[in-house]
Parts: C-alpha cells; sequence; structure tokens
C-alpha cells in the first residue's frame, strides 16, 4: 500500500440523524487534565485558531529547560490551571511556567542533586485542588510526591513529608520491589488512582490499581489485576501465581466517566512478556479493559483482548470516553485501540461491544512448556487501521541490495499475521512492539464522531533463545545471559532508547553507580537485589571488563530463574542493513475513524526521513510518538514524527496539511492548546531523544498575533 496525500475512503456522513452531535459542544476550553480532559478524548472547544487563520501561527514563546542531554527525552504533555503552565523537564523537575508568557514560577527537583545521566520518561503531572488548597501529584522512580502547586514546595502532610513510597502495599518485600511511573495518575474525587511502571521480567510486582486519597497519601482502595484466591478471575491463573506473577499493570494512563462514577482501566501483559510457562491460563486481567467503580475499585465489567499475551501487547493509550450513533441516538461509549491495530468499542454501562467482536482460532505453539490461548478476539468494525500481516511481496525495494537482505532474513522467520507464537526461530510481530497505536493517545471530535489516530507500521523479530540455567558454580557472563540479556542483548548493545546499550558502560557510569542500578532498578528495569554479593561482584566485573569471573550460585529449586526456560535476544527491529524499515512504506500513518459507521474515512502517510527526501524519496510516513489534538476551528496539532522535528496543523476533515513548522528537537510529545486573556495558544515539549535523533529540552507556545481577527 502506498500512500501519497490524504485518501478519503468513505464520505463524511451527515445526516438528519447527526443534528445533536453536530450541536456545539459545551465546555472543553481548557486543559486541566493529562490527555485535555478525564475524557482523554484531546478535544478543545477554542476555534481562535482555524482553518482560515492557522498559516499566521508564529512562536509566541519558548522555555528552554536546561535539562537535555544526550539520549534525554521530554514526553510531557502539559496541564494549564487558571492561567499557570504545569510540565516535567527531561531531568523530571517540576516546572510551573506563566501560561502566557513561559515565564518561570517555581521549579521543584526530586533529584536532590543526583546526577542524571539516563533518559527519564515522564508524559505529566496531575492536579486537584479543593478551595485554597491546590495540589501537583507526579511520580518520581518509586515515590509519589505532593507539592503546593502555588509554591511548589512538599506539603508535609501528604505521605511521609511530602511524598509515598510505591514499592508498598503491592503483598512483595518492599525493598525488592522496582516501580515507577511515565504517565499520571488521575482525579476522581479526592482520590488520587495510579498503578505503574514495571518491569518486562521477573522479579516484578503486580499492577494493582491503587487509590490514594489525596490529602493523606493513604491508600483507599486496591483492585489486584492478578486475582487473588476467592476473587473473580482467579482461575485463569496458577493456584499460586499471585505471590510471583507480575505486572498487568497500567502504564498507559486511564479515563474516568465523572457523572457515572466510572473508571476505565486498560492494562498491559504479565510478567515474563514472551514466555508465560509459569502462568499457563488466560492471565486475568492482563491485557484487559476493565470498568472500576471509581470510588470503592469494585469491578463492574472487563474485556480481555489478549488472552496469555506472549507478544507484548499492552493497551499503549487511554480509553476515550466517546459518543457513538446507534439507531438515531446519541450512546456514551468507550473506545479502546490497541498495539495491534484495532479499536474496540463499547457502551459505557454494561461494556457491550457496539461493533462485533469474533473470536478465532489462532496457532498453536509447539515451544516446550508453553501453551497458547486456542482463540483470539478480532473487532470487525473498524478496519485495523495498520497492516495486519508482512508478506514476501511487501518487503523493502529502496535498493536492490537493501531488499535482497531482508528477504534473506524474512524466508528464515515465521510471518503469518496476528497470534502467531514466539518461536526460535523468530516470529515476526507486525505491527511491532511499539504498535499500531502508541502511548500518545487518540483524539476524538464530539461533533463529527470522528476519531484520530497516529501509527506505526514498522515490523519488528521476536526470537527465544535458552535462558542460561542457574548452575552450582557460574560465571558474570552466565548471569548476564540469565538476567539482562533478554532487553539488553547477548553482546550488551540493547535497543535504545528503551532498553540503553551497555557496551563501555564504565565510561558513563561509576562501579559504585552501576551496582546502584542493578540493586534499585530503574525505569522498566526490576531490582537486582536478590544475587549474593560474589554474584553481584561478578556480574559488575563483566560489564566493566568483559571478562568472566566464575563465582558459586545459591541452590534453586529450578535450574531457570523463576522456571523460565526461554528469554529473548533482545527487542529488534526489522531493519535494512542501512538502518532503514525492512518493509514497503508507509512506516508510520495518520487516520480519521468514524466511530459511528466503523469506517476509516481518511489516511494518510505521517512523518519523512530527511535523508530520503534529499534522494527524492518523499511521503515514506515514519516512526511516531506522542498524540494529536482536534479542536472546533477545524484542526488536528500533531508533533509526534522521529526524524523531522515538524509540528503540524491538518485540516481535521480532509487530512490535507495546512501549516507546518520545524521544532528545535522532536516533538515527541503530546500537545496542549489553551486560552489565556482570550488568546488562544497551542504548546508542545520539544524533547527529541526518540530514534536516535538529537535531545532537546524547550516548550514552544504558538499563537496567533496580536490583533489578528
Amino acid at each position: 500500500m502506498k500512500l501519497t496525500g490524504a485518501i478519503a475512503l468513505v464520505p463524511l456522513l451527515l445526516s438528519a440523524a447527526d443534528a445533536q452531535r453536530h450541536a456545539p459542544a459545551s465546555g472543553y476550553r481548557d486543559w486541566q487534565v493529562y490527555g485535555g480532559g478525564p475524557e482523554s478524548i484531546r478535544y478543545s472547544n477554542l476555534d481562535q485558531i482555524n482553518r482560515d487563520n492557522v498559516t499566521q501561527l508564529q512562536v509566541a514563546w519558548t522555555y528552554d529547560t536546561g535539562d537535555a542531554f544526550e539520549g534525554s527525552e521530554m514526553q510531557c504533555n502539559p496541564i494549564v490551571v487558571d492561567g499557570v503552565l504545569f510540565a516535567t523537564t527531561p531531568k523530571l523537575r517540576v516546572i510551573a511556567l506563566d501560561a502566557a508568557t513561559g515565564k518561570l514560577r517555581w521549579s521543584f527537583d526530586p533529584n536532590q542533586g543526583i546526577k542524571i545521566t539516563h533518559s527519564i520518561r515522564n508524559r505529566g503531572v496531575t492536579y486537584w485542588s479543593d478551595g485554597s488548597d491546590a495540589r501537583i501529584l507526579f511520580v518520581s522512580g518509586h515515590w509519589l510526591y505532593g507539592l503546593d502547586a502555588r509554591t511548589g514546595a512538599l506539603i508535609t502532610s501528604f505521605g511521609e513529608k511530602g511524598r509515598v513510597d510505591l514499592r508498598y502495599g503491592l503483598g512483595r518485600d518492599p525493598l525488592a520491589v522496582s516501580i515507577s511511573a511515565t504517565t499520571p495518575g488521575i482525579i476522581y474525587k479526592d482520590l488520587f488512582i495510579i498503578s505503574g511502571l514495571m518491569s518486562e521480567d521477573l522479579p516484578c510486582p503486580p499492577g494493582d490499581i491503587r487509590a490514594f486519597d489525596v490529602r493523606t497519601g493513604k491508600i483507599r482502595w486496591a483492585f489486584h489485576t492478578i486475582p487473588h484466591p476467592g476473587e473473580f478471575g482467579y482461575d485463569t491463573w496458577p493456584k499460586d501465581a499471585w505471590k510471583y506473577s507480575g505486572a498487568a499493570n497500567n502504564w498507559s494512563g486511564m479515563s474516568v466517566d465523572e457523572k457515572r462514577g466510572l473508571l476505565f482501566v486498560p492494562t498491559g501483559s504479565a510478567s515474563f512478556d514472551f514466555y508465560g510457562s509459569n502462568r499457563i491460563g488466560d492471565d486475568l486481567f492482563a491485557n484487559s479493559l476493565i470498568a472500576l467503580k471509581a470510588d470503592t475499585g469494585e469491578r463492574v465489567w472487563h474485556f480481555q483482548s489478549v488472552k496469555h499475551d506472549l507478544w507484548d501487547r499492552d493497551f499503549p493509550t487511554p480509553p476515550d470516553l466517546v459518543t457513538v450513533i446507534r439507531d438515531g441516538k446519541l450512546i456514551d461509549a468507550v473506545s479502546q485501540c490497541t498495539k495491534s491495530g484495532y479499536v474496540f468499542v463499547f457502551d459505557r454501562e454494561t461494556g457491550k461491544p457496539l461493533f462485533p467482536i469474533e473470536y478465532r482460532e489462532v496457532p498453536r505453539t509447539e515451544v516446550d512448556g508453553e501453551a497458547t490461548a486456542a482463540t483470539q478476539p478480532f473487532p470487525l468494525k473498524p478496519p485495523p487501521f495498520s497492516r495486519q500481516i508482512l508478506t514476501e511481496d511487501m518487503l523493502t525495494h529502496r535498493t536492490p541490495e537493501a531488499h535482497d537482505a531482508v528477504l534473506n532474513v524474512f524466508r528464515k522467520v515465521h510471518s503469518a499475521g496476528q497470534f502467531v507464537p514466539p518461536s526460535k526461530e523468530g516470529t515476526v510481530v507486525f505491527p511491532g512492539f511499539d504498535g499500531g497505536a502508541e502511548w500518545g493517545g487518540q483524539a476524538f471530535d464530539p461533533s463529527t464522531g470522528l476519531l484520530y489516530v497516529n501509527a506505526n507500521e514498522m515490523a519488528w523479530i521476536l526470537r527465544l533463545v535458552d535462558r542460561p540455567k542457574i548452575e552450582a558454580h557460574t560465571s558474570g557472563r552466565r548471569i548476564y545471559l540469565a538476567q539482562c540479556a533478554g532487553c539488553h542483548h547477548p553482546d550488551l548493545r540493547g535497543s535504545p532508547p528503551d532498553f540503553p546499550s551497555l557496551v563501555n558502560i564504565g565510561k558513563r557510569l561509576s562501579e559504585p553507580e552501576i551496582r546502584t542500578v542493578i540493586v534499585e532498578g530503574r525505569g522498566r528495569m526490576p531490582e537486582f537485589d536478590q544475587l549474593s554479593r560474589n554474584e553481584m561482584d561478578a556480574l559488575v566485573f563483566f560489564l566493566l571488563n568483559g571478562e568472566d569471573r566464575p563465582v558459586d550460585a545459591p541452590a534453586s529449586e529450578s535450574p531457570w530463574p523463576f522456571g523460565l526456560k526461554y528469554t529473548i535476544d533482545g527487542y529488534n527491529r526489522f531493519l535494512d542493513p542501512d538502518g532503514y524499515p525492512a518493509i514497503e512504506p508507509p512506516w508510520g500513518t495518520l487516520n480519521a475513524i468514524s466511530l459511528d459507521t466503523g469506517e476509516i474515512v481518511w489516511k494518510i502517510p505521517f512523518g519523512e526521513i530527511p535523508e530520503l527526501v534529499a534522494k527524492g524519496m518523499r511521503h515514506t510516513g515514519s516512526e511516531n510518538y506522542g498524540g494529536p489534538v482536534v479542536t472546533a476551528g477545524g484542526l488536528l496539532f500533531i508533533g509526534a514524527t522521529d526524524f523531522d522535528r515538524k509540528f503540524h496543523a491538518y485540516d481535521k476533515a480532509t487530512g490535507k496539511l495546512l501549516w507546518e513548522t520545524t521544532l528545535p528537537a522532536g516533538g515527541n510529545a503530546t500537545p496542549a492548546t489553551y486560552e489565556v486573556h482570550g488568546r488562544q495558544f497551542v504548546v508542545i515539549g520539544a524533547g527529541g531523544g526518540k530514534s536516535r535523533q538529537p535531545s532537546g529540552g524547550s516548550y514552544v507556545a504558538f499563537a496567533l498575533p496580536a490583533g489578528t481577527p
């Protein structure tokens, strides 16, 4: 499929039955919540900037955080409250800016002077107020902080002197647990609700959904995503899985229907992601959209999109609380996009699918110890917004040499669409581990019923390899291969930026710093404080010197960690020898989907790679991270494209590009739009750092020139 411009696949349907739909939406004029509001639809009713004048946009202000460093990112969607913009920096300082001028009001640094040399991802903060009490809540490391929104000072009555340790209360040894958060939690009344970011491998804590009292920091309720004995779904796991299995967490964010008191929680896969011999069964509530009573955490309904996930098919975005037309009536619904390129749509109250879902037989695994689910769900509408199967005729023809190289690889691996089990030969995952849909989320226009989704079209290769046994006499290299190589590759080169290279790590971190990271964990990496002192010494010696040091290992009930015989050889994009995608374009798309009809209204390639443009290869699309914002002014604003650093404004009805500008660094964040003193602004974080592109650390706000009619 080659896309060279906006393609209308079906006409916009505007019938008499749509009258209520097309009445002006009320509210949606501020941006006080991550994603624009508790509904997570990234919509604004502001229309001062519109189709007719968007070409006049100019930079209104720029704020340079000064925190950028090589490899850093800044994925924050800022929030704006009473003329103050709250955001985070690449080093995870929280800043408050004058939203009209970009002038700094205050800054809070949770790092307390600690040198930050690794990328810290953060997508935003949470605001709560009650009278004169206004608070910012955010997570750094395993700490949940409560700040005074006016001054940035710690609220000492919150938790322990202003912070809560998220490691406690998960049913594990808190000192052996690794948990953080990239996406901010959500507010319901006086509750702050969050799960967290956890490891892809064991050891890993369970991804419980927890509600904290906004004033005190105490836990008010918890929902077990890995059910305990007697709880719904317990029989979909081995009987003791709740004691050792982990994740099934919400890292992508939640949405809340404040009127109904319903919380909508999408979850990810259980750990270990790719081989589940110790979690045989469907594994509820992993890979599920769960509707909970926001007051109590009680389950109302759920839908599981992947049973016994072996492909890292986390739900990657907060669900969108939307309205759809059925039989001439508006229905309150919830839509959920997936990494696979699907859109599921349900009645908010009952969980009834609003488009048919078909359960189909899927391939069975041949890997020993594993047991795949017999069937998996496929929505019949809308059609997938990403291609579903990689075939030989779709391989790149960028050059004859590139084609021959990727063809040779392709003929050695399995590629047959969705749910092909992981294999030792290699299995194509397409769309890849990063989607399809990604964490930036979607935008929904309540006046038209259109959902806007930017998507990746990249293939990855998943390959199982033997996990080294735990033996009485082992070595630093064997410990590395057993515990670290699944993410950082057997050759230490990693899969940056998600899993950094450890080659020559001694030039970046001192020996004590390496030991601290191993013991305490960092980001997706779990804590490995279960290693004995001798094992730690051997592992660190190997990382620093590339040489082995033998060590006696403790006895174990299983010859493999957690009984897992296999791991993976890393997170591998399927690329040609020059580093470009191994498939024919588009490598990224932007899509408009009618949730009324279940049809794709328009689709365009999204993003370009400058060096290929210079060679005449345009409209390729590219990997893209960060989401869109849609407005009543007829516009869709989005950055997201990794390589060209562009910030774009499209006509939301047709996908026609109306305006674009080049940012100081890639805009891998979701923008926000707001109004101060009668003037509409659009702001985006320019943090770069994705796909080995230069990093940045500035927020750039755009507005029309003063006096523009």
